[in-house]
């Protein structure tokens, strides 16, 4: 068997990033095959990943971007158990090199994303998953995928990576890129439901009748006026948690679609993705 050196792990390390000592033994045991040595981590990565299926990874980095004619906004959600793991530099080249991926690439599903070469090495993302859940020791997974194709699109980051939103309008200029930015971040504070009340789910406006018609029984209100009532709680609802129709918060005289307006006739809002962890 030839020797085990400090270089031999150290690339091996550089490499795959596993720890020193699971690098030194996986070369022992593949007797200084380096192709043999990552086999071996990678199969060290699958056990781990079966030990820790039913865990729960909660945490993690959401991370978003557009394509550079800014006609595509891209978001993924990439998980691991704990916060420390999260804010690990490695872990976040890990989810950049994803997300770099799916802008590169346009895959049409999550599962697809994650059928995709991993960049740079002879695995997929999914295999690359199960390595890294070795690698870390703890549960990893791409959880979430989102796309927003538009004549502009807005990326925004929230500081920390615990929350992003994508945002689609149907102008371009820089003007309107600049109206997108002020979208993008409300859309992140004020987490609509949805982009107007047309687009509002049917069960949801029953449901807020519903709760309308309760709370004006409970307050003592006619029967005869209990659907009234209710109505105009659901048209109340449907201004606050609808996106053009809340108020802008750069402007609370306006709303955002009152202001869109003004930066260009016609701007509007075309499609929105927002996602949190937690």
């Amino acid at each position: 068997m030839s020797k085990i050196t400090a270089a031999d792990v150290n690339k091996l390390r550089k490499q795959t990033g596993a720890g020193m000592m699971d690098c030194k033994k996986a070369l022992v045991e593949a007797e200084g095959d380096f192709d043999k040595a990552i086999d071996v981590l990678r199969k060290q990565g699958q056990k781990v990943a079966a030990k820790r299926g039913d865990r729960d990874a909660n945490e993690g980095l959401i991370l978003a971007k557009t394509t550079t004619d800014g006609k595509k906004a891209v978001m993924v959600v990439v998980n691991c158990e704990t916060d420390f793991v999260a804010q690990n530099a490695d872990f976040n080249t890990f989810a950049t090199t994803i997300l770099d991926a799916a802008i590169a690439n346009s895959p049409a599903s999550l599962d697809a994303l994650k059928a995709l070469n991993y960049t740079g090495e002879a695995l997929t993302i999914s295999e690359k998953i199960t390595e890294q859940t070795g690698v870390i020791g703890e549960k990893i997974d791409v959880s979430g995928y989102e796309v927003v194709e538009a004549d502009t699109t807005i990326a925004y980051n929230h500081p920390g990576n615990r929350l992003a939103s994508i945002v689609g309008l149907n102008k371009s200029s820089d003007a309107v890129a600049e109206a997108g930015k002020q979208v993008a971040m409300q859309i992140a504070a004020m987490d609509p439901i949805a982009l107007d009340e047309a687009s509002v789910d049917s069960a949801i406006i029953e449901k807020e009748m519903a709760l309308g018609r309760e709370i004006a029984e409970q307050e003592g209100k006619p029967a005869e006026m209990l659907d009234k009532i209710a109505a105009g709680k659901v048209k109340r609802f449907l201004k606050d948690n609808t996106l053009l129709n809340q108020m802008s918060l750069k402007d609370n005289k306006k709303t955002v679609a009152q202001a869109l307006n003004e930066v260009e006739s016609g701007l509007t809002v075309t499609d929105f993705k927002r996602v949190m962890l937690g």
